[in-house]
């Protein structure tokens, strides 16, 4: 598949297109819904390597899911660049170049999207721990992270997801990267662990610490995606959030709590009971939703015939 890449300015000119910018939109319109997992759905069809590297294997699959989220009324689309950035690529032995991969990443989401939906560059871990825990600095971790964000607005972007976070410090080092790469709307999402103690990832931070501290960092919302909890438990800690920040929250939930078996992770909560999930964080403060692990296109349409989003 030949991709063409557009430059900054071209993706400028593409945005006035729109009624209005990302930011603008966040800012009026509530509730907004963006996607559910990619991996999940490209494990659903038949890849047994779930992340960024397929969007240079298998882009038409990559392509096929973005479609399906598209289709069933998301506003905002997420790139398929969770981990695609050096240390992780380097370290896990991906095998593809970080430009490449998170250029066509953008790319692969910004063809299935209309004039009405966004693209946002998904950014998340390293993989790694910072001193005095693991060997990297946050200068180093820093700088991976603006790389990817750089390569992320040049393919035209609308904004970047800093998500499944389970160190503060981390998250806040893309933060300040997405930040200084260019002025457009950055959201924020760490995975927790556990509701007790008022919410703790496995770092230990808490939701409130979080939610301040990201949205001191200049977010354009804060949140909890991912992590060890259901649906309804997430909705405490975006009880929590709303109340220490004046910024939209946003959460993506798993498909329910994980289960293994012979040797596979798996999800079982069916899309209506997602949905029903949905419901309580939207009722708890929630203004930006959409699914994690587990989820798939299915999970989606449920949430977004909940918000009448779906189009007859």
């Amino acid at each position: 598949m030949v991709l063409k890449i557009a430059t900054p300015g071209q993706h400028v000119r593409l945005r006035k297109k729109l009624m209005m910018t990302l930011a603008e939109f966040i800012s009026k319109r509530s509730p907004i819904l963006i996607d559910g997992a990619m991996g999940t759905s490209l494990a659903a069809l038949g890849l047994v390597d779930m992340g960024g590297q397929n969007n240079i294997s298998h882009p038409e699959k990559v392509l096929a899911i973005h479609k399906a989220y598209s289709e069933v009324g998301c506003d905002i689309l997420t790139t398929n660049t969770l981990t695609m950035n050096r240390i992780y690529i380097e370290s896990h032995n991906i095998g593809v170049d970080v430009k490449e991969v998170n250029w066509v990443g953008v790319k692969l989401a910004k063809s299935v999207v209309n004039p009405e939906q966004y693209v946002l560059g998904d950014i998340s871990s390293t993989g790694k721990m910072l001193k005095p825990y693991g060997d990297y600095t946050e200068a180093e971790f820093y700088e991976t992270f603006r790389e990817q964000a750089e390569y992320l607005y040049a393919g035209g972007v609308d904004g970047f997801i800093v998500e499944t976070m389970t160190d503060l410090r981390e998250a806040l080092c893309a933060v300040r990267a997405c930040r200084d790469v260019a002025s457009l709307p950055v959201l924020a999402s760490l995975s927790f662990h556990t509701i007790k103690k008022g919410g703790r990832t496995i770092m230990g931070n808490s939701a409130q610490e979080a939610a301040v501290a990201l949205a001191d960092a200049g977010t354009t919302a804060v949140g909890i995606n991912c992590g060890s909890l259901t649906p309804d438990d997430i909705a405490v800690l975006v009880a929590i959030m709303n109340e220490a920040v004046d910024l939209p929250i946003l959460t993506q939930p798993n498909a329910g709590l994980p289960k293994f078996t012979d040797g596979q992770t798996h999800f079982d909560m069916t899309p209506e009971a997602f949905a029903k999930g949905i419901t309580a964080c939207l009722d708890a403060g929630a203004k930006l939703v959409g699914g994690c692990c587990g989820t798939l296109p299915e999970h989606i349409r449920c949430v977004a015939e909940l918000l009448g989003k779906v189009k007859k």
